[in-house]
């Protein structure tokens, strides 16, 4: 899905008044350093004209953001020097305008910093986020603006000011993360990655967005952000949260899990349509001029973002519920039960420090305006002083972790502490009172689970129900067939009474299409018999072991003490009195002993080591806190004073140096003796041999558990096969009966139209009759070459030898298809209107004209049909006189040349059962079925489950 660029909110800027630098300095330089402040009034006047540059007139770009860079990075060199000035900063509170005024030089510094994070966060969302820089660029950018943020909440108390206070700035620092994890979502995106961390991250967003909708609650009323900030925060909650869901909806389709991905995407279309609701209000009540923190096209964005969202997530679902429905047929889950997606934390600010220590930035910041004031040898020596501390740190945390190390290792070589549990079980009772006997309580749930869900009687009678699906399921596929094959065999049992007079259209093209949807259904039924077989035999496999479930607590006992006899002839491990000690009491209380005593010294391993952790945890913190800076500047006219004094300030964290020594020896003894006594345990006379048969009843116990699990599963797998399996039979009936239906209507619709067929020829068989009663038959043309199948018919001997010449179809006769009266056929009655098949009758090729004026081979030549047999003997109409016998040679022809073409539709009526034994044709070309649909099926049932799939999974 490519993803538009969404409106982004920027911290707006704080204002300020004009400030005078040059007084205060001058007056701290005379009265602490002792100096003429005339020597440094180019150093005033740089510094007065760096905090105009910063912070009157600046934009929001590149530019203004490395201003103020340098103005801060004076301030901190400032602060070193002149930590006592005091200078009048007016400022004016970004959200509320209200101006505060303070002496405090740390109020100056972090109100440069809030507009640092300002012009970062107004930086980042000019980005053009279609391009992969831009993308880079609005996340970091955004990221530090964070860090500037959580500069200010740690390093700034009791704000003046509500644009400084701790919610306020909390609150900015949580929608500057934000941001970073959408800007990363669109990276992602943009970059094609995997749904599953895609939904991670945008989950991530969604939870940042919605926690940023209840904080703002507490500022309603206070007139301090714009309404339009809290209506695109509940916007964005809604829409990642929505996202999320359709992205991990793509990982569960991949997956299979097809009804959790529909459920999902139920879920986000919801989701999708607040969202667009919510934007429609923004976009209508979105001012550009009054929203300065906005993009002038945010209302229009963000409108566009949420509506295609919806277009897209509602297609989804329909497609997905369309597959489910027909393919699938997979439960959909309720939305309170889906699993949680899980979070992926990408954005985190980058600290102040970081900024600061890029050698860009302190090229940007320059050298110290007043450098002369203080040497700068006292800030190599406070370096070097914090070099030395960070060596004694890294001293102790190396000591520590070694020692963690050998305490862990020296454990693990014994198996300890895992490996008392049996020595443990021993001591207490003896193998056969170990804690390990009597009925687990997992056992006991999946007996009860198994009684209650009714078991064997359940499942006998799930399988009858699915049976008795099945089977009629079989009969009608069955009743489809024979109605095919009958009507086939009826019609082309008509072509050959009639000959060249039967004109109804062969039935193999018109059954087609049903006869293709019936061989789908007969292999997905063939297919689905096959998991049949296969649940039935994990139905057979469980039944032992849900006989075991079923039969009470005892027989779950019974059948757990006979596990640890089923080896073969070893003896029951169970049998204390086969044991080789003779169950003596003096070992069990010796290894009792021993055990307790080991224990007791893995308790004071693990005390010392929390002891060791937390010395370490105290001496970092002295470290981090301890600063030497002042001590420097009062003795930094002493020559070689750094050694001494950095000597002297280390020597404070020696007792936290010897007690980490302490804790490091005292373990060291401890582990000695926990050596010791664990081989003493292990050596004692018969311990190891009550060891070995411990291990040995709990791995045979472990086995009888696990085919009781086995069988439990394996009746809860048949009990849910079955119902998907009764289901599949029951919505694969419906689809059959439809097609018995369609099958159905489609007969007798022939068979109405064959009844008027047969009226029709009968009636043109009588008026040939008639005709040539009382004349000689014509002679014929001298005739064509005729096709092998003529040759194959005028060598049958249909029990006659002559048989009369049927004249052309007098011209007066306007169509072959309308009604003719027959003295010995009455016509059927027409079918009834209301009949199923009235809108899809089947569309037949209409008859040839004939002319008398051309022959008999020359009509067939001209016709779409091949030309005919010669007709049979004409059976005697009754007030008729019989017909004259024909000349002698009349229907003499020449031996075929060729078999019947393989498209002939008459080929197939020599493979109708009952007609191919009257006929001798030698061999012919096999038939098959058209593998496309005929047109005039013009609807056809919903296609089958495919047979690949069964029913079962």
């Amino acid at each position: 899905m490519s993803m538009a660029q969404s409106p982004m909110i920027s911290i707006p800027k704080k204002k300020t008044d004009d400030v005078d630098w040059t007084g205060p300095i001058r007056t701290v330089i005379a009265q602490s350093y002792g100096e003429s402040p005339d020597n440094y009034a180019s150093e005033c006047a740089s510094l007065q004209r760096c905090r105009q540059d910063a912070v009157k007139g600046a934009g929001s770009d590149i530019t203004a953001r490395d201003l103020l860079y340098k103005y801060f990075g004076q301030l901190e060199l400032l602060e070193l020097r002149f930590s006592e000035i005091r200078v009048q900063f007016p400022w004016h509170d970004a959200f509320t305008s209200k101006l505060t005024t303070q002496t405090s030089l740390a109020f100056e510094k972090a109100s440069i910093i809030f507009q640092i994070a300002s012009t970062h966060s107004s930086i980042a969302i000019s980005q053009n986020r279609s391009d992969p820089e831009g993308l880079k660029r609005a996340f970091n950018y955004f990221k530090t603006a964070a860090g500037m943020l959580t500069y200010i909440n740690d390093n700034f108390l009791h704000a003046p000011s509500t644009d400084l206070s701790k919610e306020v700035v909390k609150f900015l620092t949580g929608v500057m993360l934000a941001q970073a994890t959408e800007v990363f979502f669109e990276k992602l995106i943009d970059e094609k990655k995997g749904s599953v961390i895609v939904s991670k991250v945008a989950a991530q967003a969604a939870y940042l967005y919605t926690g940023l909708t209840e904080e703002v609650k507490e500022f309603l009323g206070r007139g301090i952000f714009d309404r339009n900030w809290i209506t695109l925060l509940q916007i964005k909650a809604k829409y990642f949260t929505a996202l999320s869901h359709y992205h991990r909806s793509i990982a569960d389709t991949a997956a299979g899990k097809h009804g959790d991905s529909l459920a999902r995407l139920n879920v986000a279309e919801g989701l999708a349509k607040e969202a667009h609701r919510l934007g429609r209000n923004f976009n209508s009540d979105f001012v550009s001029t009054y929203s300065t923190t906005f993009p002038p096209d945010a209302g229009t964005s963000i409108l566009d973002l949420t509506k295609s969202l919806q277009t897209l997530l509602t297609e989804k679902r329909e497609e997905a519920l369309r597959d489910n429905d027909l393919i699938y047929n997979a439960v959909v889950p309720a939305e309170a039960t889906l699993p949680v997606i899980d979070k992926l934390s990408v954005a985190q600010p980058i600290p102040i420090q970081e900024v600061y220590g890029n050698p860009d930035v302190q090229k940007v910041i320059g050298p110290d305006m007043f450098a002369k004031l203080i040497p700068l040898s006292v800030h190599e020596s406070a370096s070097v002083y914090s070099e030395e501390k960070a060596k004694l740190a890294r001293g102790e945390v190396e000591k520590v972790e070694i020692a963690d190390s050998e305490a862990r290792s020296g454990l693990e070589t014994l198996g300890l502490p895992a490996g008392l549990r049996k020595w443990k079980e021993i001591a207490n009772a003896g193998v056969e009172g170990s804690e390990d006997s009597g009925i687990p309580p997992e056992v006991e749930s999946w007996a009860s689970e198994v009684r209650s869900g009714g078991a064997q009687p359940g499942i006998d009678k799930a399988f009858s129900d699915l049976e008795a699906v099945k089977r009629r399921v079989d009969d009608e596929l069955n009743g489809i067939t024979k109605e095919l094959e009958t009507e086939s065999r009826d019609c082309e049992a008509m072509r050959v009474k009639y000959d060249a007079l039967w004109e109804q259209e062969p039935s193999a093209g018109l059954t087609r299409a049903l006869r293709q949807d019936l061989k789908s259904y007969r292999d997905t039924f063939t297919a689905a018999s096959a998991s049949d077989a296969q649940v039935v035999q994990l139905w057979q496999s469980a039944q032992p072991g849900l006989a075991v479930l079923l039969s009470g607590n005892d027989g779950l006992e019974r059948f757990l003490a006979s596990a640890d006899s089923q080896a073969g002839q070893q003896p029951s491990l169970l049998d204390i009195a086969d044991d080789p000690t003779g169950g003596d009491a003096a070992l069990q209380r010796d290894i009792a002993r021993k055990v307790d005593e080991i224990e007791e010294r893995i308790g004071r391993i693990n005390k010392i080591k929390r002891e060791r952790a937390q010395v370490l945890k105290d001496l970092k913190e002295k470290i981090q806190s301890d600063d030497v800076s002042h001590l420097l500047l009062l003795n930094r006219r002493s020559p070689n004073v750094e050694p001494g004094l950095f000597a002297a300030e280390l020597e404070k964290f020696q007792p936290y140096q010897q007690r980490i020594g302490m804790t490091i020896q005292a373990q060291a003894t401890v582990l000695d003796e926990i050596n010791s006594l664990y081989k003493t345990l292990t050596t004692a006379r018969g311990a190891r041999e009550w060891l070995k048969k411990a291990e040995v009843k709990e791995k045979r116990r472990g086995e009888a558990i696990a085919r009781l699990a086995h069988a439990k599963d394996g009746w809860a797998q048949v009990r849910e096969t079955l119902e998907r399996g009764t289901k599949f039979y029951r919505d694969l009936g419906d689809r059959v009966a439809e097609l018995r239906r369609q099958t159905t209507s489609f007969v007798a619709t022939r068979v109405a139209e064959r009844g008027k067929l047969v009226a029709k020829a009968e009636t043109e068989r009588t008026k040939t009759s008639g005709s040539t009663s009382n004349q000689a038959p014509p002679a014929l043309p001298p005739k064509s070459p005729i096709s092998g199948i003529e040759n194959q018919f005028s060598s049958m001997n249909l029990g006659s030898t002559a048989t009369p010449t049927l004249p052309p179809p007098p011209p007066s006769q306007s169509s072959p298809w309308g009604p003719t009266p027959s003295s010995s056929v009455p016509p059927p009655p027409p079918p009834s209107v209301s009949s199923p098949i009235t809108t899809r009758q089947p569309t037949f090729p209409p008859p040839p004209s004939f002319d008398s004026s051309i022959s008999p081979s020359q009509q067939y030549a001209q016709s779409p049909f091949p030309p005919p047999p010669p007709p049979q003997q004409q059976p005697q109409v009754p007030g008729l006189p019989p017909p004259p016998p024909p000349p002698s040679g009349l229907y003499q022809t020449p031996a075929a040349t060729s078999p019947p073409p393989a498209s002939d539709p008459y080929a197939r009526l020599f493979e109708t059962p009952g007609i191919s034994s009257q006929f001798s044709l030698g061999p012919t070309a096999p038939s098959t079925y058209p593998t496309q649909p005929s047109a005039p099926i013009t609807q056809s049932p919903p296609p089958p489950p495919p047979p690949s799939q069964p029913y079962y999974g």
